[in-house]
């Protein structure tokens, strides 16, 4: 590969020329007249276009992405009729089983509510439906679904709730409230799961991913993955995280970490509390525009000592979600009794969204590694005040106050929940507005990150927070040859080119995965 400006991401944030591919690993790097010299095979003039290494997603749901896909897709809609109007062309598109949909977000609409399932319950009154929200932290079901979990008005549900106004179910159901449905939902077919996964890597593809961390799976989803990449369709390169649960734990205690070039399973996801639009993140105070309520954590406080304790012991990695920052403050703790100080364990809290300012310096003390997600921001910043209040939306969404803790941090989609292109990424978190330049001086502009960190995040640091930083994220040798090439020189582009940047080949392993 010859003739381009090819950002490598080393130590040094070198830039070179060329670089050459053995084998699905890279030789060598240098100018293109020492690389033609010196190695012989096929050459491929890049035409000055500019190379990074292969973009890594540092927290996505791959898998759900992928069976997203084969659901009813309800992101971007404007209102709840919208989606009902959706919701019928899918139902005479797809007449048979569940309807399952994802995407909604009350908060884009003109009546920023949860709303009701009457209609959904007249439209739909034999054929059960779940519908979730954009963060995966609400759904909303109709009758038939609700009798089918057998869900009653007034029912408790331990870190979560079970929506009832006036004696009534709306069908609103809010963090672990939601498996009491989604459990009922018929186990997808082997060819539904492998068609999810391959559906997912073309996309992820399209837009440059050649690795992704897949948050909080099964361990047979694990050994589905293991089966399609060693028949070579699946080619993606797929770090796992596995749920937390019993099963998961016995899984991965018993056979010990899972390690193949595409695909690594060290480690456990735990989930501490819900989301901030659903109002299930939980705070050290009440919400600015719900004084009744704090939000909540999803499990005993005991749950997460003894898990981060038995995961120590075992020697594997935690990855715990915290959105709020009393979820943060207690996972941070939690964290600091197990870590005991400096540390290489790179424990990890995924999204640390808000975070107190006293609770900043535990990070750093304790390693803790923030795994974030830039367009996270860009989404909320229109209500995000509103629920948090002047002061504490000072401590949300502080990129760079979280990158200073370690001198590095994660960078990542959370896809579904947002778009899958990793420009978006890189965009939000460098320019810190909209697609539309809101607003104009950019939200909370002192946490934005430099050109060079945001690259970082998504690739040699995204590789690190996986143990992954000696096979991949950088062009070097004896790494992995997985790169892509832009159409856009992301470190000198003017700003609103950052997020027009097209894919024009991705490759992984040296092989060329996708073509514009």
């Amino acid at each position: 590969m010859h003739n381009a400006r090819v950002y490598t991401v080393d130590d040094k944030f070198s830039v070179v020329e060329a670089f050459a591919v053995k084998d699905g690993k890279i030789l060598e790097v240098g100018s293109s007249q020492d690389i033609l010299n010196k190695y012989s095979g096929e050459q491929i003039d890049a035409g000055g276009k500019t190379i990074y290494p292969g973009f890594i997603d540092g927290h996505s749901h791959f898998y759900n992405y992928g069976r997203g896909l084969q659901n009813a897709d309800l992101t971007g809609t404007k209102s709840w009729d919208e989606i009902l109007e959706k919701l019928k062309v899918f139902s005479k598109e797809n007449p048979n089983g569940w309807i399952v949909g994802h995407g909604w977000d009350q908060n884009d609409w003109d009546i920023k509510q949860f709303p009701d399932n009457q209609r959904l319950n007249e439209l739909f009154p034999g054929r059960p439906v779940i519908l979730s929200r954009i963060d995966g932290h609400a759904v909303i079901a109709n009758k038939a679904a609700l009798d089918i979990a057998q869900i009653k008005p007034g029912q408790f549900v331990s870190g979560g709730e079970i929506e009832t106004i006036n004696g009534k179910l709306t069908g609103i159901l809010v963090d672990n409230a939601e498996a009491l449905v989604s459990s009922r939902i018929p186990d997808a077919s082997e060819i539904q799961v492998n068609e999810a996964l391959l559906d997912a890597q073309k996309n992820c593809f399209a837009v440059g991913l050649t690795s992704v961390t897949d948050c909080g799976i099964d361990y047979r989803l694990i050994q589905m993955i293991d089966k399609l990449q060693k028949n070579k369709e699946l080619k993606m390169r797929i770090y796992g995280m596995l749920s937390d649960n019993q099963g998961n734990f016995d899984y991965l205690f018993k056979n010990g970490a899972f390690k193949t070039d595409r695909l690594n399973v060290r480690s456990f996801k735990v989930y501490a509390d819900g989301a901030l639009g659903s109002r299930g993140a939980c705070l050290l105070q009440p919400y600015s525009d719900k004084t009744s309520s704090s939000g909540f954590l999803l499990s005993d406080k005991n749950h997460y000592a003894k898990v981060a304790q038995l995961i120590a012991d075992k020697g594997f990695q935690m990855n715990t979600h915290a959105i709020g920052d009393s979820a943060n403050r207690e996972i941070l703790n939690v964290y600091a009794k197990v870590l005991k100080g400096k540390n290489d364990r790179r424990w990890r809290i995924e999204h640390a969204q808000v975070v107190n300012q006293a609770d900043f310096k535990l990070f750093g003390e304790n390693n803790v590694i923030p795994s974030v997600q830039s367009t996270h921001a860009t989404s909320d910043m229109y209500w995000a005040d509103n629920r948090l209040g002047p002061d504490r939306i000072k401590g949300a969404y502080a990129f760079k106050q979280l990158m200073d803790q370690n001198g590095w941090l994660i960078l990542g989609t959370d896809f579904p929940v947002e778009n899958i292109n990793p420009m978006y990424t890189f965009y939000s978190a460098v320019v810190r507005k909209d697609m539309k330049g809101y607003p104009a001086r950019g939200f909370q502009k002192e946490n934005a990150l430099s050109r060079e960190e945001a690259l970082r995040g998504m690739t040699i640091w995204a590789a690190k927070g996986n143990f992954e930083e000696k096979e991949k994220g950088s062009i070097e040798s004896g790494k992995f040859a997985d790169f892509v090439i832009l159409d856009q020189d992301l470190m000198k582009a003017a700003e609103a080119k950052l997020f027009k940047a097209n894919v024009l080949k991705t490759y992984i392993n040296g092989e060329n995965v996708y073509s514009r």
